[in-house]
């Protein structure tokens, strides 16, 4: 029918007419129209890792690869220091006797003497005191070496009676079947011995030559130690030389006050040990201090190790009533050395606390023996000095009492103490 056509027309007209009204208007380029095209939102199929894991285990996994890298850098790091320990370790000897004559070369060079002269007439004087103490220490040895031996025999008579009579109550065929299985012990091991001889002999050698390449270090230490710096840090990046430069200058200030006071506590405990070993007679007295003196460079562990070896020797030579007061003198120097000695004139020099100074030896020892353990503690001390400046001075300013930054006690308490004793003193003019 005609009239419902005509309605359908209208209703399509009217539709039509609604929608074009209601669409949004054509996209128009020119400087005052805006872009009102809606936004095209582009949708990615795959998750990525920050929506499927929790941002616990992605810093976890962040921090994995990260200390992984560090260990496998150490690892290298330790495996070239193990390989060319033959000429590190000479290096850091001379390092450390540079850091104890040092100042008197420079005191002699402000004084207008000649850098070279200075250096060798210092290392010429200390290769003639450490020649001379040792000759006397190995003389001492020798001559009193009859009468130990004689005195040993007789304290291992006097052990094996006591083995006999005491509470164990050894028999003697018991004790001759001991002495025949280490007898044969010895027998079965002398492969070993001819290979530790010859180890030995290996060792001998590389002990001279890393003798002579402490002498040769230690004289270009001593004149040259300043350029040799400089030169280094000018292979660094220029905005990190100062701070590093500056961070060495301190680093090394606290090496100096180190050495200077573990030679000085060193002395002490060995005179104190020494003068009791010389007042209850015990024998080769000088040789057990020159031990003391060396083990002493070794903290905690050193002093304790050394004590314990001169009240064996009293022990083995005069008897137990020798040997108690033997470790009576040790432990009175002990205290001496950990109330006294260790706050006033070591703590002044460098600040560590006594787990870092155990474990350092520990890694020390681990890493290159003895001369591990020498080196163990300077080494931190020097790292923890160059560590806090850098971290509160990375441009290189200089601190604002001219002091190394690593000398603060680790200690709350004892940090406290030091600040109301500093309190307590009066005021003195200081010279600027």
């Amino acid at each position: 029918m005609s009239w419902t056509r005509t309605i359908r027309e209208r209703a399509r007209t009217r539709l039509s007419a609604a929608a074009s009204r209601n669409a949004p208007p054509p996209f128009a380029a020119g400087p005052d129209l805006e872009d009102t095209t809606p936004p095209v939102v582009v949708v990615n199929p795959q998750p990525s890792a920050a929506d499927v894991l929790p941002d616990g285990v992605r810093t976890a996994g962040a921090w994995a690869w990260r200390f992984i890298l560090f260990v496998v850098a150490g690892y290298l790091f330790l495996r070239i220091v193990a390989l060319l320990q033959v000429m590190l370790i000479p290096v850091v000897v001379a390092l450390l006797l540079a850091a104890l004559f040092q100042p008197l070369s420079a005191r002699m060079v402000r004084n207008g003497v000649k850098r070279s002269l200075a250096a060798g007439l210092v290392e010429v004087a200390a290769l003639l005191l450490v020649t001379g103490g040792l000759g006397l220490i190995v003389r001492t040895f020798i001559s009193q070496l009859d009468t130990l031996s004689t005195r040993v025999a007789d304290g291992i008579d006097e052990v094996q009676r006591w083995l006999q009579r005491g509470p164990l109550h050894i028999t003697d065929a018991q004790l001759s079947q001991y002495v025949e299985q280490a007898r044969d012990s010895l027998t079965a091991s002398q492969g070993s011995i001819t290979t530790g001889a010859l180890s030995t002999a290996t060792t001998v050698g590389e002990v001279v030559t890393g003798f002579f390449l402490v002498l040769f270090t230690l004289f270009f230490f001593l004149r040259d130690g300043g350029q040799i710096w400089s030169f280094l840090c000018r292979l660094l990046p220029r905005d990190a030389r100062v701070a590093t430069a500056r961070a060495g200058h301190y680093s090394w200030h606290t090496l100096v006050s180190y050495v200077r006071a573990t030679v000085l506590v060193a002395f002490v405990d060995a005179a104190g040990i020494g003068i009791g070993l010389v007042v209850l007679r015990v024998p080769m007295a000088l040789p057990l201090a020159a031990l003391v003196f060396l083990g002493a460079f070794i903290p905690v562990v050193g002093a304790t190790v050394s004590g314990a070896v001169a009240v064996l020797v009293a022990l083995v030579a005069n008897g137990p009533a020798t040997a108690l007061g033997v470790l009576a003198v040790v432990i009175a120097v002990q205290q001496l050395e950990g109330h006294v000695l260790q706050p006033l004139i070591m703590g002044r020099a460098v600040a560590l606390h006594p787990l870092a100074v155990i474990l350092a030896i520990a890694a020390g020892v681990v890493v290159a023996g003895i001369i591990g353990a020498l080196i163990a503690v300077p080494l931190l001390a020097v790292l923890n000095t160059g560590i806090r400046y850098l971290v509160a001075h990375p441009s290189g300013e200089p601190t604002l009492d001219h002091e190394p930054p690593g000398t603060e006690p680790t200690d709350d308490e004892e940090k406290a103490e030091e600040e109301r004793t500093e309190t307590d003193q009066p005021a003195t003019s200081v010279a600027p």
